[in-house]
């Protein structure tokens, strides 16, 4: 007797537990994917990842407080597209943050004006100093016009180095996720501000302290689009753009753009994480391995995306530009894989004019361990960013 009731209740866990795996079966293989398919703000929100915000606590009106002296920030309103462009009385706009980082050898002859603190005093003592022959000419008269840089004449000042002839200017595009003063983005700040640089860069709608509206693929490029005018508005100096994994695409996009407008600005751009297309990236991302061999996986998940205007083709776009490109990417990158990279480097080889700028890839080891973040430590970067920008700031193709 006691026997048979240990049989029933055993049969009776082995029931809910079939049932359960069954239950959790279909809801994360047949309803998340049904649901997926027919949900933009689902499709957008796992695109984008803007929830996920580190760190928490990061003051993005206040560089210094991550080690970033010496840099502006500052707002841009950017015209919303779903307002009619001949309604300028009610137009709305998207208000955007960036960053303005100073190089290190104008920060250090500048400091006094800066007021900087002891610490970042300290930092400059070190730096290898930039020639610069145009500051030097303009360096007292800047001097005088602004004794003190306070939040008064702070913009002033700033568009008045960037103006100075003969800087280089690099426009960083951020991949998803956090803010532009996350941790690794901020190590290539100081590694460009370093060279002698100056960095722009911003967060997209939806991140950071940019309005907090539901990202586009059209959206996040008109940003891009905005501070990049910013910046031609100010200067006619060279321009160069990095993208880094998600911002490939609005790299690569952007300048396809700006070839149709027979726009010269931009001397060239390095990619750095950079993937063929949306489609290509959610097959060989790791969260897709449970669900990419499933027959439904393209029709509920990679072909909504895509007709959702979701799509990010660098391997369309980058035989639109003309402009130099310069491919970094890590062997042991599993968020973008390496062999997109490279995917993406031949078809530019296949694809572009041969008058055109020339396409150059570098690959890193998988032994040192860069992954999807952190190219930026590799000792040998420096002299590939400098010898890229030095071949072709002049350049026009």
């Amino acid at each position: 007797m006691l026997f048979t009731r240990r049989r029933k209740f055993i049969k009776r866990i082995s029931l809910v537990t079939v049932q359960i795996c069954l239950l959790a079966f279909s809801l994360v293989f047949i309803v998340f994917p049904l649901v997926f398919r027919y949900s933009v703000t689902l499709q957008r929100g796992i695109l984008f990842l803007t929830f996920i915000t580190y760190p928490r606590d990061l003051d993005l009106s206040n560089p210094a407080s991550v080690g970033l002296y010496a840099t502006r920030s500052f707002h841009l309103n950017v015209p919303d597209a779903d307002v009619e462009e001949d309604d300028a009385e009610n137009k709305r706009y998207v208000r955007i943050g960036l960053w303005h980082v100073l190089p290190k050898h104008v920060a250090k002859r500048f400091s006094k004006e800066l007021q900087l603190s002891e610490e970042a005093q300290e930092d400059l003592q070190n730096i290898t100093e930039v020639s610069d022959e145009n500051l030097d000419k303009l360096e007292g008269a800047i001097k005088t016009s602004f004794p003190v840089v306070n939040p008064e004449n702070q913009q002033l000042f700033y568009e008045r180095l960037l103006k100075v002839p003969g800087n280089t200017i690099v426009l960083y595009l951020h991949g998803n996720t956090a803010s532009r003063g996350s941790g690794h983005r901020l190590d290539v700040y100081k590694l460009l501000r370093k060279l002698g640089y100056h960095v722009i860069s911003f967060d997209y709608r939806g991140y950071g302290d940019s309005d907090p509206i539901s990202p586009t693929e059209e959206g996040v490029v008109r940003d891009a689009m905005a501070v990049y005018n910013y910046i031609r508005n100010l200067t006619s100096n060279p321009v160069f753009i990095w993208g880094h994994s998600l911002g490939t695409g609005v790299a690569t996009n952007m300048l396809s753009q700006l070839n149709y407008l027979n726009d010269k600005g931009i001397k060239g751009v390095i990619l750095e994480a950079p993937f063929t297309n949306i489609k290509d990236e959610i097959r060989m991302h790791p969260f897709a391995r449970p669900f990419k061999h499933l027959p439904w996986f393209d029709h509920t998940i990679a072909r909504p995306m895509y007709l959702n205007s979701l799509r990010f083709e660098s391997d369309q776009h980058i035989s639109e530009f003309r402009q130099p490109i310069m491919i970094l990417h890590a062997e042991d990158d599993y968020v973008v894989p390496f062999q997109l990279g490279y995917k993406l480097y031949r078809i530019a080889l296949d694809t572009r004019g041969k008058s055109w700028g020339p396409v150059e890839f570098h690959r890193f080891e998988g032994s040192r361990k860069y992954g999807h973040k952190y190219i930026c430590y590799a000792p040998e970067l420096p002299d590939l960013i400098q010898k890229f920008i030095n071949n072709y700031y002049k350049d026009i193709f």
